[in-house]
């Protein structure tokens, strides 16, 4: 076999079979340590968001803003549309049921990267997977080899915020950028990056955040715009996406199975693309959080996968999914399925609505997970010299993003994003009880967190 044949077994068995069944099992665990049930009652579930101490410097909301700005919009439009593309209607299903066990895992490790940050003498806080691995897995497996762990964990984040953070993103503008051509974008964007670098990554990023919770609710009135005058449709949608999610039936001659396989590696990948519950970035930004225990925090991290998977990547997918029932667009096999979807209902001008909503979304995800990559890299090394060559790295993946083929830029993003969730998901299963631990507190001693004075 060629070796392209062999990358795509190799592929195939990572996100297909390894990936899903993990996340399925470790979310399945951590969901009864945690008790998920009483986590997700709505009245202590809203409390809790709105318990916050008084004298924030970085609130909780905003460390989620953050970690939203790093998903939100790339992958909650080409992601779902590309992962109904890949995997068929039944892709829906499986990433509302990884997006469930979700929960449990995003708030495992947001809350054990709480109890594990560090305090800088500002009075800020760093921290992240790699600090988690270093800390406290070196508990069960020995400082040593938790600290290469921890060093091998954090390279692979820098290597994800150049790939899945910046290359997919660019490439995202870059397809909703018509008539423009592709290095035009490509070189907007990396301008964009520079004036963030030299500016100030940090206020750049302030700035965005506040932008992200405009563009969503945007986004929210632009798909109930297309879904509710359409809404007979619904039922038939709903009963497509979950007799697609457990159909046998080959798919273009391939093997019996093939719609089965495809729906649960597409549905489970892109979802956690869209929400990076399981693959260990976002927790560096709820690291950074005031927050008043590492629980509190945790559930900023579930509501962060709600809002992200069960409410935005479905509005999506019913939006696609309407506008397939009503004009076939899954038939052309077009990269642009969702900005095409909301033209068909609202023409040309909410098309370019949509597009510069898609451009903004990817620059805010290039700047968190550029927030996400020097995070790694300071854990690696203080070198400004060093700090320098990966933001000029960053600029030089932003023109490559926008220029490469959507297919190539995928498969390397779902390699990146397997084997770090693979690594992520082992150690919150070895440190499985102490989660339950910190849920089981409830915050009561939030003071007992690791990062504090």
């Amino acid at each position: 076999m060629s070796g392209s044949v062999w990358y795509e077994v190799l592929l195939g068995g990572l996100n297909g079979i390894l990936v899903p069944v993990m996340l399925l099992l470790c979310g399945l665990v951590l969901s009864r340590k945690i008790g998920i049930r009483k986590i997700l009652r709505p009245g202590s579930f809203c409390r809790m968001l709105a318990d916050i101490p008084e004298d924030s410097r970085t609130t909780p909301f905003k460390a989620v803003s953050t970690a939203l700005a790093g998903t939100l919009g790339v992958g909650n439009i080409t992601g779902v549309s590309a992962a109904i593309l890949q995997g068929g209607a039944g892709a829906v299903f499986w990433m509302w049921l990884g997006a469930f066990f979700s929960m449990a895992v995003k708030y495992g490790e947001v809350a054990l990267a709480v109890r594990y940050r560090r305090k800088n003498r500002d009075g800020t806080y760093v921290g992240g997977a790699m600090y988690t691995i270093r800390d406290g897995l070196g508990k069960y497996i020995g400082r040593g080899a938790a600290l290469r762990f921890g060093q091998i964990f954090a390279v692979l984040c820098l290597v994800n915020s150049l790939v899945t953070g910046t290359v997919v993103q660019a490439n995202a503008a870059a397809d909703v950028c018509v008539p423009f051509p592709e290095w035009i974008c490509g070189g907007f964007m990396a301008l964009l990056v520079l004036f963030a670098a030299v500016y100030g990554i940090q206020r750049v990023g302030d700035i965005t955040v506040k932008i992200i919770p405009v563009l969503t609710v945007l986004y929210i009135v632009l798909s109930l715009g297309v879904i509710l005058p359409n809404i007979r449709l619904l039922p038939g949608i709903l009963a497509g996406i979950f007799k697609d999610a457990f159909s046998l039936s080959a798919v273009g001659g391939g093997v019996t199975g093939f719609t089965v396989r495809e729906a649960v590696r597409f549905g489970i990948t892109r979802g956690i693309f869209s929400n990076e519950a399981g693959c260990g970035t976002s927790p560096s930004a709820h690291a950074a959080a005031d927050t008043k225990s590492p629980h509190h925090q945790g559930i900023y991290g579930i509501f962060e996968v709600f809002c992200d998977t069960i409410l935005l990547c479905s509005l999506t997918a019913f939006v696609v999914l309407t506008a397939d029932r009503r004009y076939g667009i899954l038939a052309s096999g077009s990269s642009l399925t969702t900005p095409e979807a909301f033209a068909l209902f609202g023409g040309t001008a909410v098309f370019r609505i949509l597009a510069f909503s898609v451009v903004l979304f990817a620059y805010s995800s290039i700047l968190a997970q550029m927030y996400y990559g020097i995070t790694a890299l300071e854990y690696l090394s203080a070198s400004y010299r060093v700090k320098r060559m990966y933001i000029g790295l960053v600029i030089v993946c932003t023109v490559i993003g926008a220029v490469i083929p959507a297919w190539m830029m995928w498969n390397c993003a779902d390699f990146v994003v397997g084997v770090m969730t693979c690594l992520n998901l082992a150690v919150l299963w070895i440190m499985r009880r102490e989660i339950g631990e910190i849920a089981a507190d409830g915050g009561k001693n939030g003071h007992r967190q690791k990062g504090s004075p």
